[in-house]
């Protein structure tokens, strides 16, 4: 039998409009592939400058933090020291002008040192970003804090090892559980990079680069990974910014430690070695030395009381306080000009 011709063109139609079907379906494939391919190389790009920026700013952090504790943990050496000298004057410095460094005071310079001390033994086998995170709030108001008792009543500068650490993360923490506070998770939690350190400067930015995940459409996931971009890109640019402050402080308090340790040396050969430590028989070359080791002790417990990143309100980035370390630096500068 002859098939009509109606419907053998219909047949035909058919069979052309399928192979097209076919054809626009296989570049559909093909341009999704793509997309998933290029979102998948944006993601993994962002990724991994994220992770070289942070480490290279946690590693600036982390010195500056250390070096900070070493310098506070030193004053409890300087303190004995003073206090062998008889006859000795009360150490005034005479603030002048808007420079204002803090007066001489024993007990709260052992308070910090005993603190910084404890501190400083802890994070040995701590995750990198913690000693930053000291640096960030301001090692100074962190040592502080953490001196005290342990939830048993011991005192922290007393123990040592594990029982130390984990005295002072309950410390850190708002004390034991018992007591009301937070506890050894807590604080540890605290010393976590989440909260101190570079994850300090983050702040409230809901902010995951490595848990992002690309969606199943091709379009969405290109979209994830283009946001993941932007948001590395400003992340990088704040962290780059902490870096760079990070080390021009740590480069003044580094000057400002050599002298203060010139000083130390001083004071230390003629009170254990000279063994002179009457006030009165000193003279005035020696007496000028003293005292700009006190005016240092001074400038280097506010230098490292200097929180080098403001916290933002609510989901607000964090941010450098350039401002306040860019002054705190020039004052440093200005009173080593004057020694």
């Amino acid at each position: 039998m002859v098939i009509p011709i109606t419907l053998a063109v219909g047949a035909a139609a058919s069979a052309t409009g399928g192979v097209a079907a076919g054809i626009n379906g296989g570049i559909n494939i093909k341009e999704a592939n793509d997309t998933m391919k290029n979102a998948s190389l944006i993601q993994e790009s962002a990724i991994k400058k994220f992770k070289e920026k942070d480490a290279s700013a946690t590693k600036v952090m982390d010195e500056l933090g250390k070096q900070e504790l070493k310098i506070l943990s030193s004053f409890k050496y300087f303190s004995s020291l003073i206090e062998k000298i008889h006859n000795r004057p009360e150490f005034e410095i005479n603030n002048q002008e808007e420079v204002k460094i803090p007066q001489y005071n024993a007990d709260k310079l052992k308070e910090v040192s005993i603190g910084a001390g404890v501190l400083l033994g802890s994070i040995g086998g701590a995750a990198a970003g913690t000693a930053g995170g000291f640096a960030a709030a301001g090692a100074t108001t962190v040592a502080i804090s953490t001196f005290g008792t342990a939830s048993t009543g011991t005192a922290i500068a007393s123990l040592s090892g594990a029982a130390a650490t984990n005295a002072t993360l309950a410390a850190l923490g708002g004390g034991s559980i018992a007591a009301g506070g937070g506890g050894i998770a807590l604080g540890t939690a605290l010393l976590g990079t989440a909260t101190l350190g570079v994850g300090l400067l983050v702040g409230g930015i809901v902010f995951d680069v490595v848990g992002k995940n690309l969606a199943n459409k091709a379009e969405t996931a290109y979209s994830k990974a283009k946001g993941t971009e932007k948001d590395v890109e400003k992340i990088c640019h704040s962290l780059s910014k902490l870096e760079k402050t990070a080390k021009d402080f740590k480069l003044t308090l580094t000057y400002v430690e050599e002298k203060y340790n010139y000083y130390l040396d001083f004071l230390e050969n003629l009170v254990n070695k000279e063994r002179k430590t009457d006030w009165t028989k000193y003279s005035p070359v020696e007496k000028m030395r003293i005292q700009n080791l006190v005016l240092l002790v001074g400038l280097l417990y506010k230098m490292c009381n200097v929180q080098l990143v403001k916290k933002g309100a609510d989901d607000t980035q964090n941010k450098v306080d350039e401002v306040t370390i860019t002054r705190v630096r020039n004052e440093a500068e200005q009173i080593l000009g004057k020694l």
